[in-house]
């Protein structure tokens, strides 16, 4: 593969462009938004109005391979490009990803444990699954980051909440849990699968504060947890890098609660603590490069930076074990990720 086609132009598309350079690949990021932060990183910045279909028959022809850094981008685009060239991992798999119900189905299908949860068409389906509660309740497409989704103590409280029915939902029983952790796991075009160590997930209003890693949890756990995300990928016949979070509740089972068919968030201290981040496992996965099983070299932990927060940090001075990275986005939006800090342990 010399020329790598990215859906996509946010962080995670930048640092997919950092890493692809490593291995000398060229990358051409796709993308409707002029302002991307993968646009200084990539060797082309291919921007235009993504219905313009012949736009993305254009960008398909400039690359060998194509592959995407976030799964809600349009399933139509990544299937027309899919007819044009190899597609890592296989599109499909988002329309799994993408939909919670069907994904629930899916870890069901592979008898791996969720929450308890109920499928929601209308306000009253709530009011019927009442021993959900406290729950919450997450639309089955679209949000991320606690878009979209509402906590819920009570019936009583249903009335006060702006709720929009013409979305279907799915209402989770809430876990009192121990810990969040996710996998992250490598499968590479010859089969064979990397992982790295579990992640613990700190979470705060819903979007992720900080991941320590390796997490503090049992081998057993970890076990498990790898298990599990080695079922996932094998019957997705998953080719890339995708993330599984779980939840351990407080009788020390495991519960999946999502997948991400792409590189994560919680995987960004591995570009600091280990000897191949999960941005290069997935370019060496999709491009088809030599295998690498990533090592631990020390612990560490990434804060995520939101905000206005990053015009602190902009102005910091750092250690020699700090390493700060600022996507370098225009707009600053509250909870909008700006920027991470990995610390590694010394």
């Amino acid at each position: 593969v010399k020329t790598l086609g990215i859906c996509g132009s946010g962080q995670l598309s930048m640092m997919l462009c950092q890493a692809a350079k490593r291995h000398k690949i060229k990358t051409i990021v796709l993308t409707d938004d002029k302002d991307g932060p993968a646009k200084n990183y990539c060797d082309e910045f291919f921007h235009c109005n993504l219905s313009n279909k012949k736009k993305i028959e254009e960008f398909a022809d400039k690359i060998d391979v194509a592959t995407l850094e976030f799964e809600n981008f349009d399933f139509n685009i990544l299937k027309q490009i899919e007819k044009i060239k190899s597609f890592f991992p296989n599109p499909k798999i988002n329309k799994i990803v993408q939909d919670r119900n069907l994904e629930k189905e899916f870890f069901h299908l592979l008898k791996i444990p969720v929450t308890n949860y109920a499928l929601i068409k209308k306000k009253e389906d709530i009011k019927k699954n009442s021993s959900l509660l406290p729950g919450i309740l997450k639309s089955t497409k679209g949000g991320y980051d606690g878009h979209l989704s509402y906590q819920i103590n009570s019936i009583l409280e249903l009335d006060s909440l702006d709720i929009d029915f013409s979305r279907i939902h799915i209402l989770e029983k809430k876990v009192n849990f121990k810990k969040e952790i996710s996998i992250i796991a490598t499968r590479y075009q010859s089969g064979k699968i990397s992982f790295f160590l579990p992640f613990e997930n700190i979470h705060k209003d819903q979007i992720l504060n900080e991941t320590i890693s390796p997490a503090s949890i049992d081998d057993r756990t970890t076990k498990i947890a790898i298990e599990y995300s080695r079922k996932l990928l094998l019957k997705h016949n998953y080719i890339g890098t995708m993330a599984i979070e779980y939840f351990l509740d407080q009788d020390d089972n495991l519960l999946a609660n999502e997948t991400a068919s792409r590189v994560h968030n919680s995987g960004h201290i591995t570009i600091n603590n280990y000897t191949s981040s999960q941005f290069d496992q997935h370019i060496r996965a999709v491009c088809n490069l030599t295998f690498e099983e990533p090592k631990l070299i020390n612990k560490g932990k990434m804060i995520n930076i939101l905000g206005e927060e990053i015009l602190e940090f902009r102005k910091k001075k750092f250690s020699d074990n700090e390493h700060f990275f600022d996507y370098e986005k225009k707009i600053i939006r509250p909870k909008r990720k700006m920027g991470h800090l990995n610390i590694i342990e010394l």
